[in-house]
């Protein structure tokens, strides 16, 4: 008799089950009529996408988010934009951590895997930290928004002020307070900048945080420096947020100075405002405070870059990240001077470290190339539209230039692939379904020169 064979799900594989899991539980709860504002259960494929886009933290959106779902419809996105950004397996052993039971080696080895850490030391305590850190800033900017939000919806504001502050933290850019995002706030620097400071210090990384709070204990005790006592990925990530924020805050500036569907008209610093809180955004927040079919077509490119680049390792942004872009940029310019290796702020890069980027950058256009040709297969949209879409997806952004709600079953089903590869990352696909580890062999094919370039 045969003995029955155990199926072994690897880390990688069990987180992305996760995620699916997540997505296929919460469209169930949106499916049924309790979750619709009317009374009536909206289509299943509208609930599968929300229920998509909320667990992958993008933000496009089929129906209408304000007025389509009941507050209980309401309450479960909000709980799925929270499970989405710090995690599934990171959810579940919190509420393990609260219930006072044991994490087991098993469960260590997922939390590593899902914050990309280098060893299990203190795993635990790292993940009570991000729950508290989580707590605090969300509160922190629920309270900040209810002083705009109550004045003007009553008690109503207490919850879109909460709703607000948890999708901005998870950079999920989804928002119960009309159709077409902030729009009617472009002017107001309370709302433009608590969510600002929301989506960056969620896209910025929990390591960073937590580096940035060791250095500033060092700093009272030993007095040194800020900058130098930083590790080398908090530097890299602080560096490229800063650089990505303000260039293109002057980039849109310029582009949109004298464009009358957009600032033209503004006052100069309600323009300066304007144009960080679209540079912010742009980096898979996905609100928005002027229309995005409104920007020129030069606004739109570099839009779509900042889309791509995202935000920072191990936080609750998307896109390719800014330490892979930062490692790729030395590397090619390494390249270019003849340099052996890379480095930055005087430290070497990995060469293991240059080549996942170069596979995570890959695999990204690769998802991308494909999702932009099968939706314009879909659809008759212009092209510039398409890409801004499948874009927005594949780097879990959620700003639309109003194509999606305009999508037949077949756009709306590509994006939902789409989101979903871009949430749980397209390197960690590839490791799924390759799981077994293979041994390196001692025996080389032999090397040949190639031309390249």
């Amino acid at each position: 008799m045969k003995k029955k064979r155990k199926i072994t799900l690897s880390t990688t594989q069990t987180i992305l089950l996760s995620f699916l899991a997540a997505i296929f539980a919460g469209s169930v709860l949106l499916a049924l009529p309790v979750s619709a504002a009317g009374g009536k259960a909206v289509p299943y494929l509208d609930a599968l996408f929300t229920a998509t886009t909320s667990i992958c933290v993008t933000g496009l959106v089929s129906v209408p988010t304000v007025s389509a779902w009941s507050v209980f419809g309401q309450a479960v996105i909000l709980a799925l934009i929270q499970i989405g950004g710090l995690g599934v397996i990171t959810v579940l052993s919190g509420i393990l951590i609260g219930l006072h039971r044991r994490i087991g080696i098993g469960s260590r080895i997922l939390l590593q895997d899902a914050f990309n850490l280098n060893t299990l030391s203190g795993i635990v305590r790292f993940l009570k930290k991000v729950f508290a850190g989580t707590l605090v800033v969300e509160g922190a900017g629920a309270l900040v928004c209810m002083t705009v939000f109550v004045p003007e919806y009553g008690p109503k504001g207490i919850w879109i002020s909460v709703f607000h502050a948890v999708s901005a933290f998870c950079n999920a850019g989804m928002d119960i307070i009309a159709q077409d995002s902030l729009c009617r706030y472009v002017h107001n620097p309370v709302i433009n900048i608590a969510t600002c400071l929301l989506i960056v210090l969620g896209g910025m990384g929990y390591i960073v945080w937590w580096d940035v709070v060791r250095v500033f204990r060092d700093i009272r005790r030993q007095k040194l420096r800020f900058w130098k006592s930083l590790t080398l990925h908090s530097k890299i990530a602080l560096s490229m947020t800063l650089f990505l924020i303000l260039a293109g805050t002057a980039a849109f500036f310029v582009l949109e100075y004298d464009n009358p569907l957009t600032i033209q008209g503004f006052s100069l610093p309600d323009k300066v405002l304007a144009c960080l809180f679209e540079s912010v955004t742009t980096r898979t927040a996905g609100f928005a405070t002027i229309p995005q079919e409104n920007f020129t077509n030069g606004s739109a490119f570099v839009a779509l870059l900042l889309m791509f680049i995202g935000g920072s390792p191990v936080g609750t942004a998307g896109g390719v990240k800014t330490v892979t872009a930062a490692v790729l940029f030395v590397s090619a310019f390494a390249t270019i001077k003849n340099r052996e290796d890379a480095s930055l702020f005087h430290r070497t890069i990995s060469r293991q470290a240059v080549g996942k980027a170069v596979a995570v950058v890959s695999m990204s256009f690769l998802i991308l190339f494909v999702s932009t040709v099968l939706l314009a297969a879909a659809t008759d949209a212009q092209a510039l539209d398409v890409a801004f879409e499948t874009v927005s997806a594949t780097a879990t952004v959620g700003l639309t230039r109003n194509l999606t709600p305009t999508l037949g079953a077949w756009g709306k089903l590509i994006l939902i692939v789409t989101m979903y590869l871009g949430r749980v990352g397209p390197i960690s696909l590839v490791i799924a379904f390759h799981a077994k580890k293979t041994q390196s062999s001692i025996i080389k094919n032999p090397t040949e020169e190639i031309s390249v370039g």
